[in-house]
């Protein structure tokens, strides 16, 4: 199994790329603007980074074209907002942005949440979130000011996370790492 870490340019891809490796995953950071014909690869996480939604959508690369591929995707951030939005949904600025720990709900138990409490505490960094969800989408989880902390697509193995699965000071966050290994196992 492989998957690759498509860089956003966000401060934590390497983070991204080590939580694989310790789960024994093959695994290389890539950047965003590579060829989708040149991907070989099982799964994707497509990372954080520091492109606002509202205004920096070009510095995001391939990464619609890496949507047209039919293997699971984790996207993170801002690419959870991109999601989102390349699916007919909405982003932009937060009426609260949220940074440092913040205590997410989760309300539907979806493969990426498999073995983890209703309740966690996550590392959140965004200014921007979605702020309306496409149809063909259903939310996993939500925070005092942010509805959408976690996002499923209906029918393709796709999953947004706002929060920072990859950092230390998210609860359970190899946990999650493992579940989307999980998930990408079962399409191969």
């Amino acid at each position: 199994m492989k998957i690759l870490v498509v860089d956003n340019g966000g401060q934590w891809t390497h983070r991204e790329w080590r939580m694989l490796r310790y789960l024994n995953i093959e695994t290389e950071i890539i950047p965003n603007t590579t060829p989708v014909e040149k991907i070989h690869a099982d799964g994707l996480i497509l990372s954080g980074g520091a492109p606002r939604i509202s205004t920096d959508i070009p510095k995001l690369g391939n990464t619609a074209d890496y949507l047209e591929e039919e293997i699971p995707v984790l996207a993170l951030c801002v690419a959870h907002q991109f999601l989102a939005i390349y699916f007919g949904g909405k982003a932009g600025p937060a009426k609260v942005p949220e940074y440092g720990k913040t205590e997410i709900t989760i309300t539907k138990k979806d493969d990426i949440f498999k073995d983890i409490p209703e309740k966690i505490v996550v590392w959140e960094s965004h200014n921007d979130e979605i702020t309306l969800l496409p149809s063909c989408f259903e939310p996993l989880a939500h925070s005092e000011y942010c509805a959408f902390q976690a996002i499923k697509h209906k029918e393709k193995p796709f999953y947004g996370l706002q929060f920072h699965p990859e950092v230390e000071d998210t609860q359970f966050g190899e946990k999650m790492f493992k579940n989307f290994a999980d998930v990408v196992k079962e399409k191969i």
